[in-house]
This record gives C-alpha cells, structure tokens and sequence, in this order.
C-alpha cells in the first residue's frame, strides 16, 4: 500500500530574496527622503565619515603632536586652517583623527547595545515565566544605575583605553534596545502567522529568527541610531574629564583642555564643540528618518 504525502512547497531560492530586498529598498529610499531633515542629517554624517577616513591623507603626522605656536586663531593661517590649542597641536587635524575615533566608538558601543539588547530582550519574551522576571529586573537594575557614574566606573577600573570606553558605554546602553524587543515580541509572539509555524510544528528557532525578529527589528534599528548618538555624547564626558585614551585624539578632550582658556580663546572649546553637535544631531536626525520610513504607521503620512 503505498502512502500519499503532500509535497512541501519549497521556500525562496537566494536569487529570489535577493529581487526582493532589492525591490524593497527603492520604496525606502524614496521614504525616508521625504523627510528633509533626515537627508540633511544623512549628508551631514556622510561627510563626518568622509573626513574620518581621509583623516590620514590630509594630516599624514600625529594629531597630538605641537607644529606651531600656541593658540593661533582660526582661519589666521591657512597651513593651520582652524588654528592650534594651547600647547601648539593642529585643531583640524585632531578634529580629522578624533573623527575617526567617535564614529568607531558609536558604531561598536551601538552594536553592542543591540546584540545585547536584542538577545535579552527576545529570550524574555519568548520564554516567559521566571526567565522573563529575572531578565527584567537585572535590565531595570541596569536602569536605575545612573549612566555616567557607571561608565565612569568601568574606566576607571579597566583604565583610559578606547576599549574600555567602548565596552562601557555598550554595555549602559542596552536597556531601552531590551524593552522594546520585548514588547515587540510579546506583539509578535500571538499573532497568527506565528501561531501557524507552531502548528505546523517548526523549530522555536526558525521562528524567532525566521518570522518574528525580522518583523521586529525596525524599530530596533531606530532605537540603535538614537544609542550611537548617546555613545557620542558618554565618549566625550569621559574624555571632558580627563579618563579618555590619552593615544587617541578626543574631541571630548579638546573641549576639556580648552575650558580654562575659554575667555580669552573661546574657539578651542567651540570648535569641538560643534564637531560634537553636528554628529549628534546628524544621528538624531537619521534616527527620524529611519523611523518615517520603517514605521508602517507613518508611511502614509
């Protein structure tokens, strides 16, 4: 007697999933520039990036070390195009170099936010129970320890090297990523389709992988961009008081050391200051963006 079996259709091939990542990311494009201030943020950070990696063609030598005369004003001479600090250094070329080592750090402190973030958040709400409340209450007790004084902490005892900072600002950012994976699971986790892969009887893991964490990660990515500019903002207190990487050109640093001259060279502060600013609004503004264009609820508006 021989048996009957229903054929399994079979899933997409690569070539498939490629058409269709392709074809997905013109309609994305097209919405996420229609927010202006998203694409004024993009090419802002667009040209941070491009100095950050030009920063070796345009200033070959060491950032940190004295090539002219103490504070000169900016635009005075151009072989110094904005002018020295207090002990001689070239502004622009450690504003180039320290380019290089803010975006660095926001990118693997956001990174590893959101593996973290992700992880816990995802194995809280798929397991539920105990597991959720214990994942939940360390996540809260990561929340209740104020920021600064932790990372400041973590420095102090691992010591001023850019790792160090790094690590520690991942590891205070990753509390927010871990909520709101957890709510967008526990949304996810009762909706039919993935009701339908239990029935069928697919592996937990193609489940969360397959159906429920891409659906999910939208507005993780968002809540990451909106991280990487926190990463910023933590680098250049730790490095304003004095615990950053002292190999490492900081523009946290360069306010720091110019705050005692601030009334008579004002610009030594202004300077990082508005490299500061430019690549946290940049993020914010991207963050915005990505938002209009990821949120199914906004794309019509």
């Amino acid at each position: 007697m021989r048996s009957i079996s229903t054929p399994i259709p079979a899933g997409p091939s690569a070539s498939q999933a490629a058409r269709k990542a392709a074809g997905a990311i013109g309609p994305f494009l097209r919405r996420f520039a229609r927010n202006r201030g998203a694409v004024i943020g993009a090419v802002i950070l667009c040209t941070i990036a491009a100095v950050a990696l030009a920063a070796d063609l345009l200033f070959p030598t060491d950032p940190l070390r004295i090539v002219a005369t103490p504070e000169i004003w900016p635009f005075s001479q151009w072989s110094h195009p904005l002018g020295t600090d207090s002990l001689g250094r070239d502004i622009a070329a450690m504003i180039a170099h320290g380019a290089r080592a803010t975006l660095l750090i926001g990118l693997v402190a956001a990174t590893t936010a959101t593996l973290l973030g992700v992880g816990i958040g995802a194995a809280s709400a798929w397991a539920g129970g105990w597991v959720d409340e214990v994942l939940m209450r360390v996540t809260e007790l990561f929340q209740i320890i104020p920021n600064v004084v932790f990372v400041l902490t973590v420095v102090s005892i691992l010591g001023p090297h850019i790792e160090a900072i790094t690590l520690a600002i991942g590891l205070v950012s990753w509390p927010p990523i871990a909520r709101l994976t957890r709510a967008e699971f526990l949304s996810f986790k009762e909706r039919e389709f993935v009701q339908a892969c239990r029935s069928v009887g697919l592996h937990p893991a193609h489940i969360i992988f397959k159906e429920i964490l891409p659906n999910a990660l939208p507005p993780v990515i968002v809540m990451s961009s909106l991280v990487a500019a926190g990463a910023i903002l933590y680098e250049s207190v730790v490095s304003f008081l004095g615990l950053g990487d002292p190999n490492v050109a900081s523009w946290g640093r360069l306010v720091g050391e110019g705050r005692s001259l601030i009334r008579t060279s004002w610009y030594l502060c202004a300077v990082p200051g508005v490299a500061i600013m430019l690549a946290v609004l940049s993020l914010n503004l991207v963050g915005d963006g990505l938002n209009d264009a990821l949120n199914p609820k906004l794309r019509k508006r």
